[in-house]
């Protein structure tokens, strides 16, 4: 499954992200050494289809079967597709599609064939980056904080920040580029805050027959129901201290306290359980964060913005304000932390994911015609 991977220089990683939002695949390129970010490179994109997406759908929740299987398939074909695109490439970070994710129960499941990747692509592939921290007591999630605080060194940051992706569940990393590296104690501070993007999404399907609120056109014509936002909030998710992680469908409820609302009644209050799942995160950092750099889908709805804004004490701006791709982010991580994985270095730690000691996840798969890596 492996061989000894060059432990100092620069390599170019391949990143590939397939998140709960079921869209598609991002993949993005970065030079790093596993440290620090050397440069970017270029992206691409291969949305999924609607029946595509429908094939995902059908086996959210799952362990095992034939709904996964054919799940796994999909993922891997449109992995394979998009990533033979690129060229001149050191090695591959692989999450594969998270179809259940129960930390303290069953673990943790993304599929894909990281195996069936190297041998089609001929590259070295990392993947099944969360099990290890599953194993160890961890959360298994978020996985990025490494990255943003690789993030937030390259933009230069003096003060405590936080990025917050908005995907299908939202998730926050509070960073202090203070300390020198990220496994130091009080450098990183990572969570799942609520859900995010994914009632919205699937409400959109079964009400309009749409994959989103594109540009929060719905969520601006209607108004929150503050009874449903307020049982939200008391749900007992929101008392734990964090590192916590969701699944996506833990909060398969909040469609049914908006079921007896007008389609833009629905739309507004989700959206607003999303900004205050983020508010009441926020109260869990150490220190009052200097800004908020917003990634990940969420980033693009003027009105979830607008929301954060309000509810947030500090300056809320997409990570385009500093120079970053917020559409890529997420894939651009797995790319670093392939390179970490690679060279044995830690991808999460207890601030992160809660997990009992350093652990650097994932397996790596390599090509039989094992080129070598420099």
């Amino acid at each position: 499954m492996g061989r000894a991977i060059s432990k100092s220089g620069v390599l170019t990683a391949l990143g590939a992200m397939s998140g709960t939002s079921l869209d598609g695949v991002d993949a993005a390129v970065i030079k790093t050494d596993g440290y620090r970010i050397l440069g970017f490179g270029p992206t691409g994109y291969r949305a999924y289809s609607d029946a595509e997406r429908k094939t995902l759908r059908a086996a959210l929740g799952q362990w095992h079967g034939p709904e996964v299987d054919a799940a796994a398939e999909l993922v891997t074909l449109a992995h394979a597709e998009i990533l033979a695109d690129f060229d001149k490439i050191d090695l591959i970070g692989f999450h594969g599609q998270t179809l259940a994710h129960e930390p303290s129960g069953r673990g943790t499941l993304q599929v894909g064939d990281g195996d069936g990747l190297t041998q089609a692509l001929g590259v070295p592939v990392v993947w099944d980056f969360r099990s290890d921290d599953v194993a160890m007591g961890g959360e298994g999630a978020p996985l990025a904080p490494f990255f943003h605080f690789a993030c937030a060194k390259w933009i230069g940051a003096t003060q405590p920040l936080c990025f917050l992706n908005l995907g299908g569940v939202g998730n926050l990393t509070y960073v202090d580029p203070r300390f020198d590296s990220p496994e130091v104690l009080g450098a990183l501070l990572a969570f799942d805050t609520g859900p995010a993007n994914a009632p919205v999404d699937d409400l959109m399907q079964e009400r309009l027959g749409l994959p989103m609120d594109r540009d929060g056109a719905v969520a601006r014509g209607g108004r929150v129901e503050t009874g449903a936002l307020e049982l939200f909030l008391a749900e007992p998710f929101f008392n734990r201290m964090p590192p916590k992680s969701l699944d996506r469908n833990d909060f398969a409820e909040m469609i049914r306290l908006v079921q007896e609302l007008t389609d833009a009644d629905a739309v507004a209050t989700l959206t607003g359980m999303c900004a205050a799942g983020v508010a009441q995160g926020i109260e869990h950092c150490p220190e009052p964060p200097s800004r908020v750099l917003v990634t990940g889908g969420g980033r693009h709805n003027p009105v979830l913005m607008e929301m954060l804004r309000v509810s947030l004490d500090c300056p809320v701006e997409p990570v385009e304000a500093v120079g970053l791709d917020g559409d890529m982010l997420e894939a651009q991580a797995f790319a670093y932390l392939a390179v970490r994985v690679a060279r044995g270095l830690p991808t999460s730690c207890p601030g992160t994911t809660g997990v009992k000691a350093l652990v650097g996840g994932g397996m790596v798969s390599v090509p039989s015609s094992e080129r070598s890596l420099t």
